[in-house]
């Protein structure tokens, strides 16, 4: 066990990487999952997020998760990563975490730090620290807390948060997904030196950044515009950013369509030639028809450097 609190995550851009399937039983395609690392290690990225929720890591088998936690940690070399739990109950997420750390460590990647990312369970601040407390003693590593009421059904505020980290001096970092993000991101920059990250395909990634973020913590079919709005606000602020960020909205917002923003996102890694196959793992929705005809639309607007 670490003798000392583990680092901050760094700022900057965190890349949450999508899963590809292939095949008639929908089997990891790992090949294709490299070639998303390689792509987003080349934007570049700052760190990786493996088994997000857009990566559909609850959709996959114990093996399966180790198999995708295991392919990212061996392509991303020292790059730090951070691994999602799908779990929000204690013991299973325990069970979760052992398996993410022991996939990173054992991976060929050289000197990493893995980090272990860990929903709100609870509105209750004394529930959450337990949670996460019994999480790091089993693992040693740095969480990340999410707050993303979404998915996880919990609804926390920033002053519970708040005293979450004051009882777990190990969380590295705050992924806060509960809208509007940017008002528990500032209340949450306000008080605490823990870097706060916005998600949400970066749909409020201009307001995040002026509430004080540390960046952001999402996926998107084209990261290089959140490179490029995250690198324009360190330079000159919201102006730049927000002129850095313009060309990329409408394809932000084709993206985040709710229910089916996933399938659409994978779709256009498709036609990137990232992935061989766009497809998304049951329940999960396909994208219409409808929608993806207009997909190519939006494409042909985007900045011609990516």
């Amino acid at each position: 066990m670490p003798s000392s609190p583990p680092a901050p995550l760094p700022r900057g851009l965190w890349g949450v990487l999508a899963t590809p399937f292939h095949g008639p039983r929908l089997e990891i395609d790992a090949e294709s999952l490299r070639r998303e690392v390689r792509h987003y290690l080349g934007v570049p990225a700052d760190g990786l997020v493996v088994l997000g929720v857009f990566g559909e890591g609850a959709s996959l088998s114990s093996d399966e998760r180790r198999l995708a936690v295991r392919t990212v940690a061996e392509q991303a070399g020292a790059t730090p990563l951070v691994v999602g739990l799908s779990a929000r109950s204690t013991a299973v997420a325990v069970e979760q975490a052992r398996e993410a750390v022991e996939a990173a460590g054992g991976a060929a990647g050289g000197d990493r730090a893995t980090s272990v990312m860990v929903q709100a369970n609870s509105a209750d601040p004394g529930v959450v620290a337990e949670h996460l407390t019994a999480v790091h003693e089993a693992t040693g590593a740095g969480l990340v807390l999410q707050d993303y009421p979404e998915t996880s059904g919990v609804r926390i505020d920033a002053a519970a948060v708040l005293q979450v980290l004051d009882r777990c001096p190990f969380v590295v970092a705050v992924k806060s997904e509960a809208p509007p993000t940017s008002v528990a991101i500032a209340r949450l920059t306000a008080r605490t030196a823990v870097p706060v990250f916005g998600g949400l395909g970066g749909v409020g990634l201009l307001d995040e950044l002026a509430a004080g973020a540390a960046g952001a913590m999402t996926g998107f079919s084209h990261p290089e515009g959140l490179r490029a709005a995250i690198d324009a606000f360190a330079e000159g602020g919201h102006v730049a950013a927000r002129r850095a960020f313009e060309p990329w909205l409408p394809l932000v917002n084709h993206e985040a369509q709710p229910g089916i923003g996933l399938a659409v996102r994978k779709e256009i890694l498709r036609r990137r030639g990232l992935f061989d196959d766009g497809v998304v793992r049951p329940p999960a929705p396909s994208a219409p028809p409808e929608i993806l005809a207009l997909t190519d639309q939006h494409l042909a607007h985007v900045p011609q450097e990516a």
